[in-house]
């Protein structure tokens, strides 16, 4: 060993002691806060389906390949992160010796082949990536990025780092290209044999520019040490972890979630029969009241924007960017956590847990963070502004784009249970919308005796539950579908559908009252539990004596197919849901069902978020579509997808509750998906949803082209091919040009 290699032997031992042991103590400190949260006891589950989601999510890149390129490139350079430590470690071996290497498979020709690929695609990869930052940097002329918000010199510093450790393995191959000590042959490793020929014959070239790759990654490694709130670099460890996690790892990737989570208190569903507010948890108040995994999510955010970009209260104006919600509540974590460590908190009365001498050590910041409010405007101090919570569609696009499993629509919902159930801090207007629900069972506030008007006039008998001996399916109607105009032609349409192709079903009639689903989104559980239990039990005694496989529904609207498939299973209420459109497509394929008028005019089709993202049915009410404008086998025409469709659908603004609040923030979303709808030149947008119908009726109204473009549901679209003569109350086509 000469005089260099001890130099750069005990200069990289130096800096590698303390970029370990800073790490090691960010770990501890990051496990700590984790951990703060409440329990989840359900996320240990299934570790096997856990382990499986989480393997193919990373390796296979599922979310980011979505977004084509910037997708490959990240995949190039998360394999180079991966496999390349192994040319650090090598480093280690090369500041020793000029000739070191791996043991084993340091000579290996198909290690050196190996490697060299990757190096050569990862640091492509990262120049993608880098351009691709500075192009969309919040700073750009044109608009919002998705980088608005990030910490830009964290993503320079994290991708410069990057670079610089690729380029610096080629310079240390290349080196000992130029001192004949290299092991690879050419055709393995010819990117470092066309850099040897360039570099001098210096011997100690090796050890120096190992030592030059050693310090830059333990740099990298010290920074990220002394900045545990950094998720874009800490993000490559955590996200591992918080997939292994995620809510349900058996749905498809990017599933939307689909249902919520119960209401928990100590890592249990709450019981409102024996729920205590001074003694269990009713929603979220302080940011230690999230789970554990809500806190990892937190964490493991890499600032990518992604869920920005999708969301439609910031693509128009409003203050919500999921990003930025889950970077102001990851800061206030960690600013919050050495006095929430030291024994700190308030309990559920508000009284401080902690004594005097246990918090007398903790400086003034970190104290007046502790007394935040969680939700609060700037007057107040608030961690979360009012309009960032309220202005939720719960759509789910946030999710859906998240490549590291980040639950959005949890966090945001389990803050809103304690504003409505707690303080009564809502929009005023949703007060209205929440009374109607709990004292005439729907939201419009309409007679209960009014639900089955929509049957009146069709021409055929539309039987009641406990009317008929037997039924294929329980027609759920909805209150939309009972009360709402332009909704009950839906379910005319359905019901007109299902007896032409002899389909024997029933209603509930009276018996049928609000699925919940307003009330849970807006984040008031008791009234969702108390309508969800009545309708389970009505459910259960109509369905009594049947087997799973025979308890059936079918539903128009996707918010009751969402709560009735999927959440009411949590308050025992198992049943097979069925989306009109699945269904309809079912019996149009198995000629149950036969077009024979083709649709003209142009039909454009948007994805209601609740069926779509959600619950992924994207094929079923395109397939009924393409029937109907291809109906009688003609030349027909093809359905005109808008640039925003399937999973990446804009939503129309109702979600969430947000139906019955005033949208008094930025440019209407629903204004926003007309335009584009109205850019296809599609003269009929179909949807699959009372609440989509409602908005962009509303938005081709305001936008007055109600002559020129009709929205419409898919059923209506269907039956006016099947019985163009007999619609009713429909128009027989697409109203032409004005």
């Amino acid at each position: 060993m000469g005089s260099v290699q001890i130099v750069t032997t005990v200069l990289a031992a130096a800096i590698t002691a303390v970029a370990v042991w800073l790490a090691v103590r960010a770990v501890l400190r990051m496990v700590a806060v984790i951990r703060l949260g409440q329990p989840a006891p359900e996320r240990f589950a299934d570790k096997g389906t856990r382990a499986k989601t989480m393997l193919v999510e990373t390796a296979g890149h599922t979310r980011m390949l979505r977004w084509g390129v910037v997708g490959a490139a990240h995949w190039f350079v998360m394999v180079g992160f991966i496999v390349l430590s192994l040319l650090v470690l090598e480093a280690y071996f090369e500041v020793v010796s000029p000739t070191g290497g791996l043991p084993l498979i340091g000579g290996l020709a198909v290690y050196g082949l190996v490697t060299e690929v990757i190096a050569v695609l990862g640091t492509i990869g990262i120049v993608v990536l880098i351009a691709i930052r500075v192009r969309n940097r919040p700073t750009r002329p044109g608009g919002r990025s998705r980088f608005t918000g990030s910490t830009m010199w964290q993503g320079y510093f994290v991708e410069a780092v990057v670079l610089a450790v690729l380029i610096m393995g080629f310079v240390i191959r290349g080196f000992k290209v130029a001192t004949d000590h290299f092991e690879y042959p050419v055709w393995a490793t010819p990117v470092s044999h066309a850099v040897g020929a360039l570099l001098p014959a210096w011997p100690a070239g090796v050890s120096v520019a190992a030592l030059i790759k050693i310090a830059i990654s333990m740099t990298w490694l010290i920074v990220i040490a002394l900045n545990v709130t950094m998720g874009v670099a800490w993000h490559r460890f955590l996200a591992f972890f918080n997939i292994f996690f995620k809510r349900e790892p058996a749905r498809p990737a990017g599933s939307g979630l689909g249902p919520l989570r119960p209401m928990t208190s100590q890592g249990k569903p709450l019981d409102f029969e024996e729920a205590d507010p001074e003694k269990d948890q009713f929603g979220v108040a302080q940011v230690e009241q999230f789970t554990w995994k809500g806190l990892l999510d937190f964490s493991t955010c890499t600032e990518c924007g992604r869920c920005q970009s999708q969301c439609p209260a910031w693509n128009t104006g409003k203050p919500l960017s999921p990003k930025l919600l889950v970077l102001s509540l990851r800061d206030h974590a960690y600013a919050k956590a050495p006095y929430l460590l030291a024994g700190g908190g308030k309990d559920l009365t508000g009284e401080e847990k902690a004594t005097a001498a246990q918090l007398a050590h903790l400086d003034v910041l970190t104290l007046a963070e502790a007394e935040k409010p969680l939700i609060g405007d700037a007057e107040a101090g608030g961690v979360i502004d009012p309009d960032v919570l309220w202005s939720c569609t719960t759509c789910g696009a946030c999710v859906e784009q998240c490549p590291v499993d980040i639950e959005h629509v949890d966090h945001i919902v389990d803050m809103r249970r304690y504003q409505v159930l707690i303080e009564s801090s809502f929009p005023s207007e949703a007060g209205v919308m929440l009374r109607n629900l709990e004292n005439k069972g729907n939201p419009w506030g309409a007679p209960q005796n009014t639900r089955e008007d929509w049957t009146k006039g069709l021409g055929f008998e539309v039987p009641r539950v406990g009317e008929v001996d037997d039924f294929e399916y329980l027609f759920w109607v909805g209150c939309a579908g009972a009360f709402e105009d332009r909704a009950k032609k839906t379910t005319r349409a359905v019901a007109t559908l299902l007896n032409e192709a002899g389909v024997s079903f029933a209603i509930l009639g009276e018996g049928e009252t609000c699925s919940g689903d307003p009330a849970r989104r807006i984040g008031n559980e008791f009234v969702f539990q108390m309508l969800a239990q009545q309708n389970v039990e009505t459910l259960n005694e109509a369905f009594e004596g049947r087997d799973q496989a025979k308890r059936k529904i079918v539903a128009t609207c996707p918010h009751c197919f969402n709560t009735l498939g999927n959440e009411y299973g949590q308050l025992g209420g198992e049943f097979e849901v069925v989306h009109h459109t699945q269904l309809l497509a079912h019996l149009v394929s198995t000629g149950r069902l036969t077009p024979v008028q083709p649709v003209d005019g142009g039909v454009t089709y948007h994805d209601p978020c609740y069926l779509g993202r959600h619950n992924r049915v994207f094929a079923a009410p395109r397939e009924v579509l393409g029937s109907a404008l291809n109906g009688g086998g003609g030349a027909g025409s093809d359905l005109i997808e808008m640039p925003r469709n399937s999973e990446r659908s804009f939503c129309c603004g109702a979600g969430g509750a947000r139906m019955w609040m005033e949208e008094k923030i930025g440019k209407r979303i629903n204004v926003d998906r007309v335009e584009e709808a109205m850019s296809t030149g599609a003269r009929t947008v179909a949807v699959g949803c009372p609440f989509c119908s409602t908005m962009l009726n509303d938005g081709v109204n305001g936008k007055g082209a109600g002559e020129q473009v009709e929205v419409v549901d898919v059923a209506s679209v269907l039956l006016r091919s099947v019985r163009p003569d007999t619609a009713p109350g429909e128009k027989q086509t697409a109203p032409t040009a004005g």
